[in-house]
């Protein structure tokens, strides 16, 4: 195999599959790529045997063939390159590639491409198409609350296809956030619903904007997004009732202005249990005070004028799952809907946005 191709027509692709090689090692070949090279085409692969990157781009191809290579390694040396210059690209006979640029040589060790894990290949008959800067931006609304944990069909978001809408859920037992858009060009004679990885997630979140094509198949997903496809072994469980957990029934709501709440919050937690994040809410006619304490630090008090004539309220919170939240949806005002200091809280955008977006947030004991 050999091929020359200009630095930046295959940096940004190696960047890329830097977030998908394997790094600890488990098995050697996995923290390598696979190199594919005919017809004036170069194809790069990454796996770690739950999500893989495929991704090709033209180049000047003198011989067809394929090896397997460190992604970390080959990353590295081609950033160092100059700017603006041609790379070479040389299988040798003794399992060794050469890079050379102008006066730049390097020889790495490689593996043999038959020991490389076979990636499985999409069809994409389905004609599911979305938006990908929709999508990324309902993951924005999801991530932060998906699990890392045993249960590890918590460790993604369940994602809905439905006709004419695409919903995501997420949570890690504490808490739960939804999200859910209108598209008028999905057509689906019956709904899908996998639970995604976040890895997977976190993949999609570096893609240009553009459509992204959606299928899967018994154990796969794929996201295909311009000249780059991305697999994900699909997350074998059952997710948890979600619509079970979204109260129903919060009388007490009172609308908050989000930048004024969330720098309140952020004051208020300097000063909270490390551990928990706790503070304390009190919740009266036309006031709402916020309350922590340490008593290796000490504690801190502030003070919100709000729009509120239900009865009065006292509830923990753990202040980092209010401001993850906050950070993420850009409405002027968020409304907090409760019942009583035991039960879950419901947030959501006062007014509705481009997406929809709900927050169930559970108590805690302070």
């Amino acid at each position: 195999m050999k091929f020359a191709i200009q630095k930046e027509n295959i940096l940004e692709e190696l960047q890329l599959l830097q977030g998908i090689v394997e790094k600890r090692n488990t098995m050697p070949i996995l923290a390598n790529i696979l190199i594919h090279a005919s017809k004036n085409k170069i194809e790069l692969t990454g796996t770690d045997l739950e999500v893989g990157l495929k991704t090709h781009f033209e180049g000047q191809v003198e011989e067809d063939g394929a090896i397997t290579v460190s992604g970390k390694k080959i990353f590295e040396i081609v950033k160092s390159l100059p700017n603006g210059k041609m790379i070479t690209f040389n299988e040798r006979k003794d399992l060794m590639m050469e890079v050379t640029s102008g006066e730049s040589e390097f020889k790495v060790l490689c593996l043999a491409k038959e020991d490389y894990p076979q990636v499985p290949e999409p069809k994409f008959e389905k004609n599911i198409v979305f938006p990908v800067d929709v999508f990324k931006e309902m993951i924005e609304r999801v991530y932060f609350a998906i699990a890392q944990e045993q249960r590890y069909y918590l460790n993604g978001a369940l994602m809905l296809i439905k006709n004419k809408s695409l919903e995501l859920v997420s949570t890690d037992g504490h808490r739960l956030s939804y999200t859910a858009k209108g598209l008028e060009g999905l057509s689906l004679a019956e709904e899908i619903r996998v639970i995604v990885a976040k890895k997977t997630l976190g993949e999609v979140r570096k893609f240009a904007d553009g459509d992204v094509e959606f299928d899967l198949d018994e154990n796969n997903l794929f996201f295909k997004v311009g000249n780059r496809i991305l697999i994900s072994r699909i997350i074998e469980s059952k997710f948890p009732n979600f619509e079970a957990v979204i109260p129903k029934d919060n009388p007490n709501a009172v609308g908050l202005p989000r930048q004024e709440f969330t720098d309140a919050i952020r004051r208020v937690s300097l000063l909270s249990a490390e551990r928990s994040r706790g503070i304390k809410f009190y919740l009266e006619k036309g006031t709402l005070r916020l309350f922590s304490s340490n008593p290796e630090i000490g504690e801190a008090r502030d003070r919100l004028d709000i729009d509120y004539i239900g009865p009065d309220i006292e509830i923990g919170f753990n202040s980092q799952y209010i401001l993850d939240y906050l950070t993420t949806v850009g409405s002027e005002k968020i409304r907090l809907e409760l019942k009583d200091e035991n039960s879950a809280a419901l947030m959501r955008p006062e007014t509705d946005e481009n997406i929809k977006s709900l927050y169930v947030l559970m108590p805690m004991k302070i």
